[in-house]
């Protein structure tokens, strides 16, 4: 585990001396604030069943900034070792290959959660200014950040999988980009056609949808099965790297 922990400091000394994490950062706050704001204007028109949690996740902005922190994150972490040829030189220690991955993908995490951070102190100073009269209900706090940290996970894993893929890194930020809107338009799909086929097949897709685990989960409603299918694609994705990363260290 030491030579684990090794690797998990570089790769975040990598991410916080480059600008992209800061870059990133600026872009997710800017953005989450317009959602912010739109969410508080929703609630000054007009009565709503909705919390301001709710609203603020399910603004446009919230899904223009969610889309690009994954390939910006993560399009650097195999591609640049590969282009530059300092992955091969990292195998000639005694390093494994899930130690690697499992390193890379971690510093990714950690940096995706502090790019959460700003989102929270909205929260907390509209509730703060208003002398509480913005409420901020408990169980859809928890329930949003919980679902933002598991979609952020297995979202991650997909861009460490395209990265680990190719040396260029803007093929591998198009490849995670193009992944996660797929996934993404399972919910679209729902919401455009959802009358027009059988309920079974809408409790499916549903299962897959993120837009569908947003709502739920900004609801305070905490249910299991999209944890577990995050977590799991998660685990799948990052063994489909693993092996990539085994097989480049082995090939002739």
């Amino acid at each position: 585990m030491r030579i684990f922990w090794i690797l998990l400091k570089k790769e975040l000394h990598s991410f916080f001396v480059s600008p992209v994490a800061y870059v990133v950062l600026a872009l997710v706050m800017v953005l989450n604030g317009f959602a912010f704001r739109a969410a508080l204007s929703v609630l000054e028109n007009a009565p709503s069943e909705g919390s301001i949690v709710s609203w603020t996740f399910h603004a446009m902005w919230f899904w223009l900034s969610y889309f690009f922190i994954f390939p910006l994150l993560t399009m650097r972490l195999f591609a640049e070792e590969k282009k530059l040829g300092t992955l091969e030189t990292l195998f000639t220690a005694p390093v494994r290959a899930w130690q690697v991955v499992g390193s890379k993908y971690l510093a990714a995490v950690i940096v995706y959660c502090v790019l959460w951070l700003p989102s929270l102190f909205n929260f907390k100073f509209a509730h703060w200014i208003s002398a509480g009269q913005v409420e901020l209900p408990s169980g859809a706090m928890a329930g949003a950040y919980l679902i933002l940290v598991v979609m952020g996970m297995f979202n991650l894993a997909v861009g460490c999988f395209a990265s680990s893929l190719t040396a260029n890194q803007i093929v591998a930020a198009i490849i995670s980009f193009t992944l996660s809107l797929m996934h993404f338009l399972l919910g679209i799909f729902i919401m455009v056609v959802g009358r027009k086929i059988s309920d079974t097949i809408v409790d499916i897709v549903n299962y897959f949808a993120a837009t569908e685990h947003i709502r739920i989960f900004t609801a305070g409603l905490i249910d299991s099965r999209p944890i577990i299918y995050y977590l799991s694609m998660s685990l799948l994705f990052l063994s489909f790297t693993h092996h990539v990363v085994e097989f480049r260290r082995w090939r002739p």
